[in-house]
């Protein structure tokens, strides 16, 4: 019941707004962050229709389809699966009542709407998404290149002679590739970006 009351006390309209900390169990989305695996939030942006969860590990976007209407669609992109990218901020005009940020997530498009009143704290999430971005393209080249590496030492060993038998060779290179890419997908592939959330999120 209270949450159905939040847009009400927390003073939403169509605009976003930014909600503080304290005020993350009033929203919806809170029920869906993973809290037992330790997943926290750490920007949340609300309107009447919508909300933008902002987790170290993932968006969490609650839908609505109307103000007056209690049907929501929740999708989750996790930063593992989903890069994000083409992020922009447009900010306000002189009458203009709101600031917008702008981003995608694999085939997923944002564009934000938020009360210009929140400019220093959409500034830092523009730089937050910026990072995880900036970090996600980064790695994924180092993976592909750990890839490639590993690739080029297997055909090398094939090729060598070897008094072991191509059973045994098989199952050496098998063995040491898949260790070695469960490594490199560890390093390679980050799943918490918690670090870059409160390097930038200031406001």
């Amino acid at each position: 019941m209270f949450k159905k009351l939040a847009s009400d006390a927390l003073g939403l309209s169509d605009i976003g707004s930014v909600i503080k900390p304290q005020d993350y169990d009033k929203v919806e989305s809170d029920d869906y962050v993973m809290h037992e695996e330790g997943e926290k939030i750490f920007f949340l942006i609300k309107s009447k229709t919508d909300e933008y969860c902002f987790t170290n590990k993932a968006l969490i976007h609650v839908d609505g389809t109307s103000a007056m209407s209690k049907k929501r669609t929740l999708r989750r992109l996790d930063y593992f699966s989903y890069y994000i990218g083409d992020v922009a901020l447009e900010t306000a005009g002189t009458i203009d009542l709101d600031v917008e940020i702008k981003f995608t997530m694999g085939q997923h498009s944002y564009s934000i709407d938020v009360n210009k009143k929140h400019m220093e704290e959409i500034k830092d999430l523009y730089k937050a998404l910026i990072r995880i971005g900036a970090t996600q393209h980064e790695n994924a080249k180092l993976l592909q290149y750990a890839q490639d590496s590993l690739k080029t030492a297997a055909n090398t060993v094939n090729r060598s002679a070897s008094s072991t038998t191509l059973e045994e060779q098989f199952k050496a290179v098998n063995q040491y590739a898949f260790a070695w890419l469960k490594q490199a997908h560890e390093t390679y592939m980050l799943k918490d970006f918690g670090a870059v959330f409160e390097k930038f999120i200031k406001n």
